[in-house]
């Protein structure tokens, strides 16, 4: 797959194969988007192409808007949509300039003289342009005057999937990460950097590093107890963590941490990338009694996370 950052890097194609939206998650629903313009481009001799935008539209049109959490970072939905077998991917910036672009300057402008588009495919509640203006009968009707052709992903196939990125988001909030995984068709991913903490696990046998997201959007699942697998370069480890506010070991404190325990790892993380990939979720967080009570627990959830990742339908 070759990567633009600009449409104005892209050499537009004789057979482009093209669809466009933020696909935030990359969810099953989005898959079968990407499975028709493969399919097409295998059987027509053509060349597949995605066009998205960074940042996310909500993010640069509302930029007050504090609730927005994104499934992906940009970085996770390149490496998502290398393993997807598509030609081509356009991340063209969205700026507010950008969003003021008419309904007939983005099809003529963006879609056939920036990338040559032949066939479009498109989801049934897809919208373009200023004000969100442009629609699929606004595409059928300027298509032949562009010698291109439209084709509609009906709500059939896309509700067949059974799967939304709000669905997704919502199944993180509350927790429940195995859901969210069947949703999206692999495991929740999750990376960041290694912080300074407290060091409080080190000294119960239970050292932890805690992992600042990379990206401040990003949605952090629901607080808990998770079994996770642990990307470190090229390592890859099992592991546990736990999100939320520490209550046992922490006192007034609102700001939620995220602390992971590789199993047989004990070397210095500090300033470190980890990706985090999350298998299932073991129990709430909850208050001890005492730190000896947390650390009979932590015996429990760490033979409970070794399980269920072992047992896991997903390989990382």
């Amino acid at each position: 797959m070759k990567v633009y950052r600009n449409l104005s890097e892209f050499k537009p194609l004789e057979r482009a194969v093209v669809t466009v939206g933020t696909f935030d998650g990359l969810h099953r629903g989005h898959q079968v988007l990407l499975d028709r313009i493969k399919s097409i481009a295998v059987n027509d001799g053509g060349e597949s192409v995605l066009l998205t935008f960074f940042p996310h539209p909500r993010l640069v049109l509302f930029p007050d808007d504090n609730d927005l959490r994104l499934l992906t970072t940009l970085e996770e939905k390149i490496e998502l949509l290398e393993s997807s077998g598509i030609d081509h991917l356009i991340i063209h910036p969205f700026t507010v300039e950008f969003s003021r672009t008419t309904v007939s300057e983005y099809v003529r402008d963006i879609l056939v003289k920036g990338i040559g588009v032949r066939k479009l495919v498109i989801g049934y509640d897809h919208h373009f342009g200023r004000n969100r203006e442009g629609s699929l009968e606004n595409l059928r009707a300027v298509a032949p005057n562009y010698g291109f052709e439209v084709e509609e992903i009906p709500a059939r196939m896309i509700d067949d999937v059974n799967v939304s990125s709000t669905k997704i988001r919502n199944a993180l909030s509350e927790g429940d990460v195995a859901r969210a995984n069947g949703f999206l068709g692999y495991p929740y991913t999750l990376t960041g950097m290694v912080v300074k903490g407290n060091e409080i696990g080190r000294s119960i046998g239970f050292p932890t590093a805690n992992v600042e997201p990379a990206d401040p959007v990003k949605l952090i699942p629901g607080n808990g107890v998770y079994a996770v697998k642990v990307h470190y370069g090229d390592a890859l480890y099992h592991g546990m963590a736990n999100i939320g506010k520490r209550p046992t070991v922490v006192k007034n404190t609102g700001r939620r941490v995220i602390e992971v325990h590789i199993f047989g790892f004990s070397s210095d993380l500090y300033g470190k990338k980890l990706r985090l990939t999350f298998h299932g979720r073991i129990r709430d967080e909850i208050k001890f009694e005492d730190v000896g009570a947390l650390k009979e627990q932590l015996e429990k959830d760490a033979a409970a996370a070794r399980k269920i990742v072992v047992d896991s339908a997903y390989a990382d």
